[in-house]
């Protein structure tokens, strides 16, 4: 039985219980990480970090512990699970009180953090995605745990026997319901640039990074609706799925229909970052 971490205390998952006034159940009141885990070590922790900092800022709530209190927290999550190649969900509530829309004082958040062995969802041979109207709320840029929106937009993708969305507003692409957007127009490497529209990509940043240290010209620029048609390569990145190519995009195949040659320079290059961290460093958080 897995190991939970909840409010201070290292306990069996099915021993965790928070109030039914908890602000994360009334409101969807709260924020959430979820880091990669390979060969027992935190993938990227710092920039992790920083995003839940930042979500929890703009939520106007105070980050409950400090990078390095966080980091022997998260080790020991995943130490306390065997180690190997994990997926760690972090979720910070704004704690319990009587229901009240408006935020209270001196209220204590409820910490949350749980490890489970990583589910491979890379897909090499790609995959398939609908284009759907972005309907979701202007701040997209918060890791929020209300997600009622992505849900939904995903459960239309799988209904049209796609595994993602690739969402579009105001005839421009924003990202996907559960994943950041690259495309290949020509030789160039296209992703939205950052913005309130859509939530920054841990895995995003990483790709730009490693792009840009081989040389292959990528950038961040609008990508609009009749670009993502004629797009040699598409692309979707997440922590989970890493890098994967969209080979056909509502019912229409992408380039010829498989993974291109970019895509494959690209997770060679993801795959050879990860392989260089597997000698163990300590995370820079402090």
């Amino acid at each position: 039985m897995s190991i939970v971490y909840l409010n201070g205390s290292f306990l069996p998952i099915n021993k965790a219980q928070i109030s039914v006034l908890d602000r994360g159940f009334m409101f969807g009141d709260s924020v959430y990480e979820i880091i990669p885990v390979y060969s027992g070590q935190l993938f990227r922790l710092e920039q992790h970090l920083q995003r839940l900092a930042r979500s929890l800022e703009a939520i106007r709530l105070a980050n409950p512990l400090t990078p390095l209190k966080w980091q022997q927290v998260l080790q020991r999550l995943v130490d306390e699970n065997g180690a190997g190649d994990q997926s760690v969900y972090i979720q910070v509530t704004r704690g319990v009180a009587e229901r009240d829309h408006v935020i209270p004082p001196n209220i204590v958040p409820t910490v949350f953090a749980m490890s489970k062995p990583m589910k491979c969802e890379r897909a090499q041979t790609g995959i398939a995605a609908v284009t759907l109207i972005d309907f979701r709320w202007k701040r997209c840029d918060i890791k929020a745990t209300t997600l009622l929106p992505n849900v939904l937009l995903r459960q239309e993708a799988d209904d049209r026997g796609a595994t993602e969305a690739i969402l579009l507003r105001d005839g421009r692409v924003t990202e996907g319901a559960a994943s950041n957007v690259f495309i290949v127009s020509g030789d160039l490497v296209k992703t939205p640039p950052k913005s309130h529209l859509l939530l920054p990509g841990i895995t995003r940043d990483l790709v730009l990074e490693l792009l840009a240290s081989a040389g292959i010209p990528a950038k961040e620029a609008e990508i609009d609706e009749g670009e993502l048609r004629c797009a040699r390569e598409i692309w979707v990145t997440s922590s989970m799925r890493e890098i994967v190519p969209v080979v056909v995009l509502d019912g229409q195949p992408v380039g010829d229909g498989r993974a291109g040659p970019l895509w494959e320079r690209a997770i060679s290059l993801y795959q050879a970052y990860k392989q260089a961290l597997a000698v163990p460093q300590a995370a820079n958080v402090s």
